[in-house]
């Protein structure tokens, strides 16, 4: 019997995630990348996608998480749980299941992986205003739909206006990086790790 197809099922919390990675299958063309978000950004809608790519059959769950909106305490605790919940792989050989779930956060949110497409920050952003205002004295963006349609696919609009992925995966892991020997709680992403692990899959 052939090797399984890598199958990877992105989570993100909204449209942001879903267009940005659905923008990434030309350039992970070997794997069935699926991106998808809840309808309410809750953990327990979250953890509902879960259990079901779990039950589709996915190898490979990626859950994006935007920090800024777990800063309220119940959400937080909420999330911890999900995290704890998900920590070993869900392994049903019965059924033909195996599926590793894993959490990938970004403070404040996911632009902040965009705008690592074109420079490095470690400054404190107050709100994702201030994030957003950075961004555009990079690249034009809006947090729209409409603009994400319009862009034709994120991830091409970065590089066509001078950003590049493989900048945006060294300063997030640079953020991991200076976080961990810092030790402070803001303006970091792994996503860069989750670029890394979509190669190798």
């Amino acid at each position: 019997m052939g090797k399984q197809r890598q199958t990877a099922l992105i989570l993100g919390e909204g449209p942001t995630e879903f267009f940005y990675f659905k923008s990434l299958c030309d350039v992970f063309k070997r794997l069935t990348i699926k991106p998808d978000y809840p309808k309410h950004t809750s953990i327990k809608e979250l953890e509902l996608k879960i259990e079901e790519g779990i039950t589709m059959g996915y190898n490979h769950i990626f859950c994006i998480i935007d920090m800024d909106t777990k800063d309220v305490e119940s959400e937080r605790a909420q999330y911890q749980k999900l995290r704890a919940k998900y920590a070993k792989p869900i392994s049903k050989p019965k059924k033909g299941i195996y599926c590793e779930v894993e959490f990938f956060e970004t403070q404040r949110c996911t632009e902040l992986f965009f705008l690592y497409y074109f420079r490095y920050t470690s400054r404190s952003y107050e709100d994702q205003e201030s994030l957003l205002k950075d961004l555009n004295q990079c690249v034009e963006y809006r947090k729209t739909i409409d603009f994400f349609i319009k862009s034709k696919g994120l991830h091409s609009y970065f590089e066509r206006n001078g950003g590049s992925l493989s900048a945006a995966t060294a300063n997030a892991n640079h953020s991991m990086e200076e976080k961990q020997t810092s030790g402070r709680d803001y303006t970091y992403s792994e996503l860069g790790r989750l670029m890394k692990t979509l190669e190798s899959l």
